[in-house]
């Protein structure tokens, strides 16, 4: 049985290019999910399909009107539905992680200065994708959803390249290079050229540890260190120490 995913959103053109390209194409050519957009517009009862009005006590901007909103939820059918809101809970991978499991998952796209308050009550929970301003929910739901499909089986066809990925682990990705070996006195690591596949192994991960912990210290807060992480962290501060002697 194949995954829904239902758009609620005044524009939904926006999508055009985003559901006919890349992976999110082949994975609907091949039936892994199946994306609806739902325009709101049409479950509007004002003139000209209006699902805006002005706020009662004043304010600035536009807010988008209960009613149309909540019937166009309601028309989706059955699905976790999600509001995606500058209030919302932040999203993470971890988050994604449990989207993917739903069978249905029905995405609103807020738009003009905000929404009815009262839509909230219609909602399982309300999303972000950062502290940061956009026009509409619509961009965030493209990014909300490539990140959920990619985790549906047999979307990406590597699960090796799947769970190496940056936050798949609680880390960041260690850094790649392909070829030329030499660019602009920029050289790849010997050691990646080396053909041992351990020292490789360690490289990467020590790699992608001191990649978090100078980048993101908010996520080095939460990583749970192996004791083999720690002896790696440690050896190589010892070789930094030992540098800085000796220069």
């Amino acid at each position: 049985m194949n995954k829904k995913i239902k758009i609620l959103t005044i524009f939904p053109e926006i999508f055009d290019s985003f559901l006919q390209t890349g992976l999110i194409l082949k994975a609907l050519q091949k039936g892994i999910v199946n994306i609806e957009r739902i325009n709101i517009r049409n479950f509007s009862r004002e003139s000209h399909q209006k699902v805006d009005d002005y706020p009662y006590g004043g304010g600035a901007g536009m807010l988008m009107m209960v009613q149309p909103v909540v019937e166009a939820i309601e028309s989706a059918g059955e699905g976790k539905k999600i509001l995606l809101s500058p209030s919302g809970i932040l999203l993470t991978q971890k988050i994604v992680h449990i989207l993917s499991m739903e069978e249905s998952l029905i995405i609103v796209c807020g738009r003009y200065e905000g929404i009815d308050e009262r839509v909230r009550f219609f909602v399982d929970t309300e999303l972000s994708i950062g502290d940061f301003v956009l026009h509409g929910g619509e961009v965030a739901a493209m990014a909300l959803i490539e990140s959920i499909i990619r985790l549906y089986p047999q979307f990406m066809g590597n699960e090796q390249s799947l769970n190496e990925e940056s936050h798949s682990s609680g880390i960041l990705e260690y850094p790649q290079y392909t070829r030329p070996r030499s660019f602009r006195g920029l050289d790849v690591p010997e050691v990646l050229l080396s053909g041992d596949h351990e020292k490789i192994k360690r490289w990467r991960r020590t790699q992608a540890l001191l990649k978090t912990k100078s980048l993101r210290p908010d996520l080095w807060e939460k990583i749970h260190l192996s004791d083999e992480d720690k002896k790696l962290i440690e050896h190589l501060e010892k070789n930094n120490e030992q540098t800085g002697r000796d220069e």
